[in-house]
């Protein structure tokens, strides 16, 4: 074994084998992967299906479809079988809510370009003769999924790995990884080898890996069972008539997926209350070893076959197995850098590992080559959780086990691990009525219901029970004046003699330069597509010179703290201070929202003493400084107070008495976000994204391509003198009681021209409005289109941006 490489991948089952192909692929030779037994150990799971789930994240759809594309392709590029059976994915549904569930998907197949069809009982008859059709209502088809043996595609892919140059070392146990001199040095029981990146994907792992460097990933397994029969003959039967094998069977409703297996039956459930398994690490004696299979645990699902399958009462049940399988708290995968820690990388927590790990070996060797991925992975980067402990972990991936087949809502909220982070005012909150949702671990309003109102969300992919108390709330703070509670912004303060320069190469806008002026800004990646948004202003001066305070969006916290460190100059010109949780954050916005404020500060906040887009530390009420800033993300005249965090309670209830004369009012995250769409603001993570430019996004007056180098200038000038060949667009929708919510395909003369990237109803213009982007050819305002909203599509058109207020009248009042 060398004891030198580029890359060294640590894990050898499919996830890591896939990593190290796709670097190899990618002109990498000098990549290793390290197993401590076989490449097959651990390889006694199944895959049931391999298209996209589309309940997950955009992008682990786009990273399902990949892995799909090259299965089908491997076995001519290798010459190894991979034991792929294209049979089709059909899932069932019993009741209207679980088909508005697959009308869902659908917008979201027709986006990525996956075949799908919503079928009938009928069709779900021919499809599936031996099938039970009583209580079924119709299906989501997939006629291009299948199954694959884990363990041939393993040794394919590993195959194609060698063939590309790369070396695989099995019976070679990591037992330390340690950082000298910008290298890693990974020590094995054969010897060290020092390299430039190390990738994990050690799966049941994940969590001993990471701590080997000092890191906490919320990767923890949990015990799945399934079924394995013997034959049944009536299925034999069947298959000696000469028909082809039944197509992969999901019965959501039931929680169980189901199919053939040599002329008998595998049934998988995911059960309620399924344990999670090595907390505290996976035991030395646990090699391929596998759990007790316990039959009672699985009988509800096992009689919910029965009744849709009635031939597999004929099949006795062969075996039981019972093993770990790596979970998360949402159940997406971590696939990306590393939080804190330079070139580690993680694809850790595949809890559908072979469904993803084409993708995510492809994406995780673009990233590591090329520097950033070509799809957007934010919906599986490893820094998206607020919380990531042992405690919080264990908890929450029992939830995602549990969830996998639930009827996954747009609005839903899991309650499991909760209130995890809170803020002072949440008692208050909490009192006022507060109907609880939550953000990188923070809980937040999400509307209020009045008093004789339950306090719970009907959950549906159609209008519900919150809908006009969201509509209530944004007409205080568009008619009067509302108050949100915001302290999950993420807050930093940037100071030193190098801090402008580290910014400006940073960010595509231009920095402030007089005290108080603040600008919106995004930092780039080098494709020119949005890496981050901050507010960033200029703060009188550190004792270490200049000071710059940004704010970004709290989702983004780690992954934003991540990056700046990481390309912060490293000779001390610049300090960077996370001030997030010093901060607390409260909106004061309205058409009266300077008469409440003015009561309160000690400062003059006229028009012309306090303008928009500017900032004051000023006394509010008993706090002695607060940080004032004349901007909001609903388009209203207001204020976003920071303030120290131990004067919260204080100022919400001050502000509260202040406004008691104009009938203030307390408003939730989907308000904000009603109000957000009717001004056509762009939200990170979403509208702004790893896919589509700053151009594409149309922000092109936050970018100045002519103040000097910065990163992505180059791809973006690139890209305006070869045109911009998508265009961010508000588009108004005919709706009836649905609205859309985001992923919608938009549809011209049958063909898919865009997709959208948000939606909701604007309460205040009372329209159903879309934001997304639209092929830059259809992209002219006034262009009649067509919108899929669950099954329908809808009249719709490409309208202004900024539907409410477009001059900004209110903003600058």
């Amino acid at each position: 074994m060398k004891d030198t490489a580029r890359v060294v991948v640590i894990g050898g089952g499919v996830v890591g084998v896939s990593a190290l192909y796709h670097l190899a692929k990618k002109g990498w030779k000098d990549v290793m992967l390290l197993e401590r037994t076989e490449l097959t150990a651990g390889s006694t799971w199944h895959a049931a299906g391999l298209l996209p789930l589309f309940n997950m994240s955009y992008s682990v759809g786009q990273l399902h479809q990949y892995s799909v594309e090259l299965y089908k392709t491997l076995e001519a590029e290798t010459e190894q079988n991979v034991s792929f059976h294209e049979v089709g994915n059909l899932r069932l549904a019993t009741n209207r809510e679980r088909m508005d569930e697959y009308r869902n998907y659908q917008c979201t197949a027709e986006t990525i370009g996956v075949e799908s069809h919503l079928i009938g009982v009928d069709e779900i008859k021919k499809l599936w003769p031996l099938i039970n059709a009583e209580g079924l209502i119709g299906a989501l088809w997939h006629p291009t999924d299948g199954h694959i043996a884990p363990v041939d595609l393993t040794m394919a892919l590993a195959k194609g790995a060698r063939m590309n140059g790369a070396a695989i070392h099995q019976q070679t146990q990591v037992t330390g990884i340690e950082r000298d001199n910008n290298e890693w040095i990974v020590k094995t029981d054969k010897g060290d080898v020092r390299c430039e990146h190390v990738v994990s994907a050690t799966g049941n792992y994940a969590r001993q890996t990471a701590l080997m460097v000092g890191l906490q990933i919320p990767a923890i397994p949990v015990e799945h069972q399934y079924i394995v029969t013997d034959v049944d003959p009536t299925l034999k039967a069947y298959r000696e008539a000469g028909h082809k094998e039944l197509p992969v069977l999901r019965e959501s409703d039931s929680q169980y997926y189901f199919r053939e297996e040599r002329m008998g039956w595998i049934l998988g459930p995911y059960e309620r209350h399924a344990p999670a398994c090595f907390v505290d690490g996976v035991p030395s004696t646990f090699e391929k070893d596998l759990f007790p299979g316990d039959l009672e645990r699985l009988m509800p699902h096992v009689e919910a076959c029965l009744n849709r399958v009635p031939s597999f009462e004929s099949a006795g049940v062969k075996d039981i197995v019972n093993g770990p399988i790596s979970y998360t708290p949402d159940g997406n995968p971590m696939v990306g850098p590393a939080f804190g820690l330079p070139n580690f990388w993680l694809s850790e927590g595949h809890s559908f590992g072979v469904t993803a790990a084409g993708g995510a070996g492809w994406q995780l060797a673009n990233w590591i080559v090329d520097g950033q991925p070509s799809v957007d992975m934010i919906g599986v980067d490893p820094r998206r959780f607020g919380v990531v402990s042992k405690h919080f972990a264990k908890i929450k991936n029992e939830e995602a086990y549990e969830h996998v087949f639930i009827n996954h809502f747009p609005m839903e909220e899991r309650p499991a691990a909760r209130p995890a982070k809170t803020t002072p005012a949440y008692h208050l909150l909490d009192k006022a009525g507060a109907v609880w949702g939550v953000r990188f671990g923070w809980e937040r309003p999400n509307w209020f219901a009045p008093e004789g109102v339950a306090r719970e969300d009907v959950l549906s992919f159609r209008r519900s029970n919150w809908f006009p108390h969201v509509g209530n709330e944004v007409a205080t703070m568009r008619e009067r004046v509302g108050l949100m509670e915001l302290s999950s912004f993420a807050k930093y303060e940037v100071e030193g003699p190098g801090a402008r320069a580290f910014l400006d190469n940073m960010v595509a806008n231009i920095i402030p330069k007089k005290i108080g002026r603040m600008t919106l800004s995004h930092a780039l990646n080098p494709s020119g597509s949005i890496r981050s948004e901050f507010t960033i202003t200029r703060m009188a001066d550190g004792l270490l010179g200049e000071r710059f305070y940004l704010v970004g969006p709290g989702a983004g916290h780690d992954y934003d703290l991540d990056v700046l460190r990481k390309t912060m100059p490293k000779d001390g010109s610049v300090i960077l201070t996370d001030v997030t949780t010093q901060y607390g954050v409260l909106v004061l916005a309205g058409p009266d929202a300077r008469k409440v404020f003015q009561k309160l500060a000690d400062a003059d906040v006229s028009n012309e003493a306090f303008p928009w887009l500017t900032l004051q530390e000023i006394p509010v009420g008993f706090a002695p400084m607060v940080r004032a800033l004349r901007v909001n993300f609903v388009g209203a005249l207001g204020w976003e107070l920071h303030h120290p965090i131990e004067y919260q309670e204080h100022l919400f209830k001050a502000l509260m008495a202040a406004g008691a004369e104009y009938d203030i009012g307390l408003v939730g995250m989907r308000a904000m976000d009603s109000m957000r769409l009717e001004k056509t603001y762009r939200a990170w993570g979403t509208d702004l994204n790893a896919e589509n430019s700053a151009l594409e996004a149309g922000l092109n007056r936050f970018v100045r391509l002519n103040k000097g180098e910065f990163v992505g200038r180059d791809a973006l000038v690139r890209q305006q003198a070869d045109g911009v060949p998508y265009t961010y667009s508000t588009i108004e929708i005919d709706a009836e009681d649905a609205d859309p919510f985001g992923n919608e395909p938009v549809f011209l003369n049958g063909n898919v021209i865009g997709r959208g990237t948000a939606g909701g109803y604007g309460h205040h213009v009372k329209k159903s409005l879309m934001l997304g982007y639209i092929k830059t050819e259809h992209a002219a305002i006034g262009t009649e289109c067509q919108v899929r909203v669950l099954d329908q599509l809808r009249p719709a058109r490409i309208i202004a941006e900024s539907p409410y207020d477009p001059d900004n009248t209110a903003l600058r009042a």
